[in-house]
Parts: C-alpha cells; structure tokens; sequence
C-alpha cells in the first residue's frame, strides 16, 4: 500500500514537468550586398504578434497568450501578414544591428506566411529585413531580442561565413563582411559541445526520463552500462544518419515513439527487478529513435557546411556529458539510501538524511523560482526540484523499512518508473490526438 501510494505521489509530481516542445528557434540568414544588409529569418511569428516574452518559454501553452496565439496560427497567410506589417515597426526595431558603433535600422520587406495547419504547432513565417549599413563599414554584430527566443544566425555569401546561436539577448561575435569568421576545426566541436548539452540537460526532458528509466532497473553497475552503451551507440548512428540528411523521418512518428519507449523501459522496470537478454537489444532500437530526436533538433541549427563534422561530433559530445550528468546527479541523489540498503548506513540517518533534504529542495524551489531560473533552465525551479524532493521521500520510506526484502526497489525504483511511465503515457496520447 505505501509503494501504491509513493506511486500515486510521484505520478502527481512527474506529470507537472510534461510539455511539449513547441518554442523552436529562428533560423536567420544574413546577406551583405551593394552596402545594405539583408536579414532573411524563418520562425513562428504568432507568439511575436501576441507579444509573449519566449524568455524561459518551451510551450507556448504555458504562457497567459495562449489562446490568443492558436487564433493566430488560425488565421489565414494573408490574415496573419496583415498582423505582422502593422506591428513591422516594433518586430524590426528589436532587432539591434550595429557597424561599428553605428547602428544599422531596418525595415520589414517582404512577409510570407506558411498555410493553416494544425494550430496547436508552430508553423513557419519568413521575414526579410533591410537596412543600409554607414560608408566603409567592415562588420557587423548582431543582437537578437532575448524575447523572441534564440536565433541560428548564417552568414551566407563570401568565404567560411559566420555560423553562430544567438540566445538570451547575447549579442554575436564581430563579423566580417566579406566572411572568415568561421570557427577552426577545434572551436566548432567546442562551440557545439554546451549545445549537445543543453538540449539534453534541461530541454530534452524525454531525454531525461529514458535515462533515468535505465538507471532504475537495478542498482548495479553492470546492466547499467550495459544499457547506456546500447543506447549511446544507437542513437549516435541515427544523429549522425539524421544530420547528413540520409535518414529522415516525420516528427509525427518519432516524436510518439521516444513516448513510447520511456513507457517501455519504466513498465519493464516494474516487472522485472533485473537485466534480461532482451533489454539491452531493445534499450538499441529505441536509442535510435532518440537519435532521429536529436537530429531534428541539430538539423533546426543548420550545420556550418565547413565545419559539419566537428560541429556533429561536439554536439553528441554535448549530449553524452548531459547523459552522464543524468545518471551522476540521480545517483548521488540516492547514494545514501542505497548504503542503508546495504547496511553501510544507520537507517537512522537515512531517514533524517532525506527529511532534511526533502525539506531543502521543497524551499529552494520555492525561492529560486523566478524569471533569471526560468531563463537558464527553460522552466520553473520547482519543475526540477520538487520532484527531487519526492524522491528523496521515497527514501525515508526505504530507510524506514529497510529490514524489508527489496525496500529500495519497492519505495524508491517502483515509484519513480511508474511516474516515468505515466509522465511517457500522457506524451504519447498528447503527441498522437492532441
């Protein structure tokens, strides 16, 4: 009965960090020609017209504009362009573009807008701005507004363009007009390695789960890395197949799968309490789904065609190092309830232990909830912590009867892979009917 309703709780708590990812940056390609600058940018133009700040933001269900942003992806491309042109003036004048210490205006052009789809995703708009740069300018930098989210900037024309990912309202590197400020070899894989990371730890949340679904299986270290390599070879193969452009397959498809599979793992977690034969085989075929994830992900940044492969590599790097912090902080989260199971530990101590820990995320939550966590994190502080700190119940339950056979797996792993799996059942549903 206590491991049903530890199950219940941590049901309760995992499905509030669910939420699709609808927020996708801007792809921008900058053209200099005959001394005026072209800034030609494909985004999801609703949430700008309805004046959200996408600081922080994932789904733009969560924002107060909701509503009034599924009317504007309900309007027709004619509807929506008339929006866009009366507000020209505000979209263009966030946009700071500087020669020098001389800042380069610029006018909206031209507007077109995608066809009515479906108006709970994102659809593309392409705007193309101008402006006339001062005479004898050699570079520019470019500052996109933090609230209209993040922009892959591509210097396009010249030799060895600039390829940059503007975010949070940080302006770009210095870049040449007539090109070569292309990264080296080795910048671009350093470049691409915190974006690998990032879109695994926090923004993959899907991710996540399936990571911590395989560290819950057991508490050994073999069937876990038996896992994570099974998982980390399969996804690498699909990243790099996605990238080249070789294997490519619908969001539509993928994007329901990688749900599925984190209900798979976490299912398979309850019933059974040790590595089959099969898990690992199975732990393969999903990674690659994973891996056409991540692909779709890297094929909205636009690989510098100079510098695909170190860029391929530092991303997977980048979601390695995510992968591994995963599975690092979930078990330094349960490292003492794992040496009171074996008796390396006074249950005691256990206890008070994860009381006080619990009590400690419960707070921190609460006070670094705020828009600089939100920006960093791309949720609220509570998203990532009061989930921590109903694990850390789960422990004082496991410390607490411990003389129990099995009391961690049956307070704490049981638990924690029935939210996974119900946190993966809603994705599904919402990803295939919703």
């Amino acid at each position: 009965m206590r491991g049903l309703i530890a199950a219940l709780g941590a049901a309760l708590f995992w499905a509030s960090v669910a939420a699709a990812h609808e927020v996708r940056p801007a792809i921008g390609d900058m053209t200099v020609a005959d001394g005026s600058v072209t800034l030609e940018v494909t985004l999801s133009a609703e949430p700008i017209v309805a004046g959200v700040d996408l600081v922080g933001v994932s789904d733009t269900n969560d924002t107060a504009q909701a509503e009034q942003i599924d009317a504007l992806r309900a309007l027709d491309p004619d509807g929506l362009a008339q929006r866009i042109r009366a507000d020209a003036a505000r979209i263009a004048g966030m946009i700071d573009i500087t020669s020098g210490d001389v800042a380069v205006p610029l006018n909206l052009d031209s507007v077109a807008v995608g066809p009515v789809g479906n108006v709970d995703l994102p659809r593309d708009t392409t705007l193309t701005f101008t402006g006339s740069l001062p005479p004898g300018a050699q570079s520019l930098r470019v500052t996109w507004p933090a609230a209209f989210g993040a922009l892959i900037l591509r210097q396009q024309g010249g030799d060895a363009g600039f390829t940059g990912y503007l975010d949070n309202g940080a302006p770009s590197a210095e870049i040449a007009l007539d090109g070569g400020g292309q990264d080296s070899a080795a910048g671009t894989l350093l470049a691409y390695i915190p974006v690998g990371f990032d879109h695994t730890l926090p923004k993959g949340l899907d991710h996540i789960l399936f990571v911590l679904g395989l560290f819950f299986l057991s508490t050994q270290i073999v069937p876990l890395l038996w896992q994570v390599s099974a998982f980390t070879l399969a996804h690498t193969v699909t990243l790099a197949l996605g990238a080249m452009g070789w294997v490519t397959v619908p969001a539509a498809i993928v994007e329901p799968l990688i749900a599925a599979s984190i209900v798979f793992v976490a299912i398979e977690n309850i019933l059974s309490d040790g590595l089959s034969r099969w898990r690992p085989v199975f732990v393969f075929l999903f990674g690659l789904l994973h891996g056409l994830g991540f692909a779709s992900v890297l094929g909205e940044f636009g690989l510098p065609e100079g510098q695909f492969l170190p860029a391929l590599i530092g991303f997977n790097l980048g979601v390695e190092l995510g992968q591994l912090t995963v599975i690092a902080l979930a078990f330094l989260l349960l490292l003492v309830a794992l040496r009171v199971g074996e008796n390396e530990t006074t249950p005691r101590t256990g206890q008070v232990f994860y009381v006080v820990l619990a009590l400690g995320l419960i707070a921190l939550g609460w006070l670094m909830n705020g828009p600089r966590f939100v920006a960093v994190m791309g949720a609220g502080a509570p998203v990532f912590l009061w989930p921590l700190a109903m694990v850390s119940l789960f422990c004082v339950l496991a410390a607490t009867r411990v003389d129990q056979l099995g009391a961690y797996r049956t307070y704490v792993a049981i638990p924690a892979s029935v939210g996974i799996a119900l946190v993966g059942s809603y994705w599904f549903v919402e990803r295939v009917f919703l």
